[in-house]
């Protein structure tokens, strides 16, 4: 448990990287874990600047309403490997200024818990964006903060790290992901990567 959230300037949110997305399952896309390099350059980035770390976690109870809108496809559910996070991440889950966070919907914004949390981090100036998939679970959850930073008029910085999202059949699922992108530009949500060298 983080007792003062109050020293937390930035954070960085990695959204569902989990096995049901990435390793196993009927919804998981193995092209996905090539993002995780850039996102444990960006952990350990975080935890030399002491930002918060949050994990997402899609968990699912047997019968979640979601599955009916995706054909039924059951998936990440609770206590299964599907609702853990990827073994290359899952290895930072326990750190320090670390925490873990479920949620029952695309977007991250809906959890109770998440939504608790971030209403917690009266200093928080930034905010990074990494994980899957781009234009559905990061796309829906990035675009409910920026709603909620505005209606309580919270002047504070999002960035989604364009080298370190994916979404799965991303090569066929491209305009999906280009408007994502768009979507989130118009809202004023930074979109970046790293400079190449």
């Amino acid at each position: 448990m983080i007792n003062n959230l109050q020293v937390y300037k930035r954070c960085l949110i990695i959204v569902d990287m989990v096995n049901g997305f990435v390793r196993e399952g009927v919804l998981h896309d193995d092209n996905i874990s090539r993002v995780i390099p850039r996102q444990i350059e960006l952990i350990k980035e975080s935890k030399v600047n002491g930002d918060l770390i949050i994990f997402i976690k899609d968990t699912h109870d047997e019968e979640a309403t979601e599955f009916k809108r995706f054909s039924g496809t059951k998936h990440c559910i609770r206590g299964t490997s599907e609702a853990e996070l990827v073994p290359e991440l899952k290895v930072y889950e326990e750190g320090e200024n670390t925490i873990s966070v479920e949620k029952n919907s695309t977007s991250y914004m809906e959890s109770p818990d998440f939504r608790n949390l971030i209403s917690s981090l009266d200093n928080l100036e930034e905010v990074n964006v990494v994980g899957c998939c781009t234009d559905v679970c990061d796309f829906n959850g990035t675009m409910g903060l920026a709603n909620y930073f505005d209606q309580h008029n919270k002047d504070i910085r999002i960035n989604v790290h364009t080298d370190a999202v994916a979404t799965y059949a991303e090569n066929k699922r491209k305009h999906y992901v280009d408007a994502a992108y768009l979507l989130m530009e118009q809202q004023g949500i930074s979109l970046v990567k790293k400079k190449e060298k």
